[in-house]
């Protein structure tokens, strides 16, 4: 199975778990582990940064083995995303970042406009910029030109776990994509993983599905399992689809 590389990093796993919603952080490394992802995103504002308490969240993740994320969650605005991304770098030492704008509280919607400005501007600082979008191809394409590292497209919105609700976009975003595409957002259960994967989406971003889920640390292998059958299904090539029916055992014309 071939491997997925984002600015030139070979990372193995092509699952990308949040760090939200877990019910502790004990429970959040475990899953981390049994997912055997090597990368994770969280928003800045969960991360203590002035202290070393021993039940921080960066002390339940091996940086070493983990690719840290950090991501703008909470800003309305490209100079807001600029100023969040620029402390993540300082703080954490990583100028990999996941962009995210969405202004509107209710529906979590990326802002297109002020996602595209950010992202270009990010990149001009040298950032490793992966940003969360709405699944429209030409917005796709357009953050590809400017130096996105990937692009983050959402399944359905944030939490929902309604699975692909925008497949149709997203397989045109497939199509034209020449940096990894991440599906981002709305994947609620392994199967819908497995179904991202077989669209060919390069990886699959998880949160809630797996911290809300009665055993989060089960639900995360089991993540692991789809993505990896999913993946390999569209390395095989899956069968076409048709209308008519189509006889799997050898002719009966001796019967006639």
């Amino acid at each position: 199975m071939d491997k997925l590389i984002i600015a030139g990093k070979i990372f193995k796993s092509r699952l990308i778990l949040g760090t939200g919603k877990f019910s502790s952080n004990k429970i959040m490394s475990e899953a981390i582990v049994r997912s055997n992802c090597e990368m994770v995103t969280t928003a800045l504002k969960r991360i203590n940064i002035e202290e070393n308490e021993s039940d921080d969240m960066l002390q339940h993740i091996n940086r070493e083995k983990i690719q840290l994320l950090p991501n703008t969650s909470g800003v309305r605005t490209a100079k807001e995303a600029i100023f969040a991304a620029q402390i993540a770098a300082e703080a954490l030492q990583t100028k990999w970042i996941k962009l995210e704008i969405h202004p509107d509280p209710k529906y979590l919607l990326p802002d297109p406009i002020e996602t595209f400005e950010a992202t270009k501007e990010l990149v001009k600082l040298g950032f490793v910029v992966l940003p969360y979008c709405s699944a429209d191809p030409v917005l796709c394409k357009r953050l590809e030109e400017v130096g996105a590292a990937a692009v983050m497209p959402l399944g359905a919105a944030i939490g929902t776990n309604k699975g692909l609700k925008t497949k149709d976009m997203l397989e045109i975003i497939l199509t034209q994509s020449n940096i990894p595409v991440i599906i981002d957002a709305g994947i609620g259960s392994p199967s819908q993983a497995a179904e991202a994967m077989e669209i060919g989406a390069s990886a699959v971003m998880v949160n809630t599905a797996i911290a809300i889920a009665e055993k989060p640390v089960e639900m995360a292998c089991a993540f692991a399992k789809a993505i990896e059958a999913g993946r390999e299904a569209f390395e095989s090539g899956l069968a076409i689809q048709t209308n008519f029916a189509n006889a799997t055992s050898p002719l009966t014309s001796f019967l006639d």
